[in-house]
């Protein structure tokens, strides 16, 4: 985040004294990325915020991870995985299951109607899709609402915890690095420019902060553990004091929403491909979204895409409202996730390409996430599976 805010009580200068009410020093903490050479915030803390008086190891829960061979296109149905869970028994940190992984970015998912641990990723940032639900993520930055669409940006580091007000299916992409918008939207200063899909206006962060008392606090901490499954472990933290103790902050390194009916999207006389759609990305990986929109206006134009072969990336979608045109016929609804992965020529199914012509509107709604290292199969992809959808463009199987 290249924008500046400021919330509570501040110095006139950095790195200078700065006393609260009753006079006592505050601790003044810089949060920042890339060793000081990028974004970051002043954080200036009640109490010292690195006094810790315990730690623990934290166990994620299965993290094992499995090749995409032999080499298959994958239907996971996410409502069947969680269906037969008390959402009020999940969290939405403790509660997540690993669908999809590689070195760069992870993806879960979790339907939970309880509050979360406090909890921090020290690996990397956090794009958690809110697919329903509503609530509040409490974080060191202050209390940040959410609501179904949005798009809840956590930067690496950032402790906070999810309490939802009612029950929240949420899609949470973990990166191995940061997750910002895509270069070519901004300004060599950082702002977004006129041809990007979305601006400043649309970017929600803390308004207010959020304070909380504690001793002995614990804290759920991913971290980096290069002898592990997928090369992460967890830590339980206990630290003296509560970490929501922060009386003032400043910079433009913060947690924020961005909300997909806020996404302009870009169309064409001809079908646009899908980086007209990104709207984040991290480092080998980017997200793109499909919103309601208008849709080719060519007489002879196909609507729905053409057949592409994906031959430097995996292509995993997210569809989540709507009716998805493409793809009529082969099993996907909401909720589903697929998976094409590179090496693997992919397109609508044969009876969607007559179905679409003449269509001026497509109402769907769908997050797609774009590696550039294979995928691997989580213990989540496993359990929901739908083993007939690679066969659905040809009508069968060869027995």
């Amino acid at each position: 985040m290249a924008y500046y805010r400021a919330v509570g009580s501040l110095p006139n200068k950095r790195h200078i004294q700065h006393r609260d009410d009753a006079g006592a020093l505050l601790y003044e903490e810089l949060m920042g990325e890339e060793g000081f050479s990028s974004d970051s915030s002043l954080l200036y803390h009640r109490t010292v915020p690195s006094a810790i008086v315990d730690s623990q190891p934290w166990d994620l829960g299965p993290h094992e991870m499995v090749a995409n061979h032999p080499l298959l296109v994958h239907h996971l149905r996410l409502h069947q995985l969680t269906a037969e869970f008390d959402p009020e028994a999940i969290d939405a940190v403790t509660g997540r299951r690993l669908l999809l992984g590689n070195s760069d970015v992870r993806l879960y998912y979790v339907r939970t109607a309880a509050p979360s641990p406090l909890y921090r990723n020290a690996i990397g940032d956090e794009c958690v899709y809110v697919e329903e639900g509503s609530g509040v993520v409490e974080t060191i930055f202050g209390a940040l609402p959410y609501r179904r669409g949005d798009y809840v940006l956590i930067p690496r580091a950032t402790t906070h915890r999810w309490v939802p007000e009612t029950t929240s299916q949420l899609y949470a992409i973990e990166a191995n690095s940061h997750i910002a918008p895509p270069k070519r939207y901004l300004s060599r200063f950082g702002q977004l420019l006129e041809h990007a899909p979305y601006c400043e206006r649309d970017l929600h962060g803390p308004s207010e902060l959020f304070l909380a008392e504690g001793q002995d606090v614990e804290v759920l901490v991913k971290h980096r553990v290069a002898t592990l499954p997928g090369g992460i472990g967890g830590t339980r933290m206990t630290y003296a004091d509560h970490p929501f103790d922060v009386v003032g902050w400043d910079g433009c390194l913060y947690p924020y929403t961005f909300n997909i009916e806020d996404y302009m999207p870009i169309t064409g006389k001809v079908h646009q491909p899908p980086p007209a759609h990104q709207v984040f990305e991290g480092h080998n990986f980017v997200i793109c979204n499909f919103v309601p929109r208008k849709v080719d206006y060519h007489p002879l134009s196909v609507p729905v895409p053409y057949y592409h072969s994906n031959v430097d990336s995996d292509e995993v979608m997210f569809y989540v409202a709507g009716d998805y045109e493409a793809r009529k016929g082969s099993g996907i609804g909401l909720g589903s996730i697929s998976l094409h992965p590179g090496g693997y020529a992919h397109g609508p199914q044969p009876a969607a390409i007559e179905a679409s012509l003449g269509a001026e509107y497509f109402d769907e709604t769908a997050v797609m996430v774009d590696t550039f290292a294979p995928l691997l199969l989580g213990e989540a992809a496993a359990a929901c599976r739908d083993e007939q959808y690679p066969w659905t463009w040809s009508g069968r199987r060869r027995s």
